[in-house]
């Protein structure tokens, strides 16, 4: 997007997006973690887990296939707080938002729903603030996806607790 004709919010909002909403998601997994009950932390920690190997992986290939950004390339002004200096393929962002949306989802509807709608809208606030090509997206966000729902099939948290399956 061409930073000439986007109003004063609208530029916020994308940055928001973009650069602040995942870790307001880091915060609600927090206050989860804090909350009574050992549904509640196992959830926090698969989603931190998962958030973490999502980003190690996405980062792994990034620097195996770097590749332009569409700022670079399209010669736009980027709308984040940091002008990024890496390859764009694939979003780190994404990849973490959709692992930590997804893990908290499969544990919990309601909450789970909260997540997901941050995990789309950092998904598009990186699109929208030209550090990422919808493709960046896609396949960061599926190597969250894949990952959340790994950590799920295996329960980690009870391995690692050596917590008995529930009831």
């Amino acid at each position: 997007m061409n930073p000439a004709v986007l109003s004063g919010q609208t530029s916020l909002t994308i940055t928001f997006l973009a650069s602040f909403l995942i870790w307001f998601m880091f915060l609600g997994l927090t206050i989860l973690w804090l909350i009574d009950g050992r549904i509640k932390k196992e959830q926090a920690f698969h989603a931190f887990l998962s958030a973490l190997i999502a980003w190690g992986i996405a980062s792994m290939i990034k620097n195996l296939f770097p590749t332009p950004r569409p700022f670079e390339t399209l010669g736009l002004t980027p709308l984040t707080i940091t002008i990024p200096s890496d390859g764009g393929f694939p979003s780190e962002h994404a990849a973490t938002a959709w692992a930590l949306g997804l893990t908290v989802w499969m544990h919990d509807k309601k909450y789970g729903l909260l997540f997901i709608l941050g995990a789309i809208g950092v998904s598009m606030g990186r699109v929208l603030s030209n550090v990422h090509f919808p493709a960046d997206i896609i396949v960061g966000s599926s190597i969250g996806i894949a990952v959340s729902y790994l950590f799920e099939k295996l329960h980690l948290y009870r391995v690692l607790t050596g917590r008995k399956n529930r009831g």
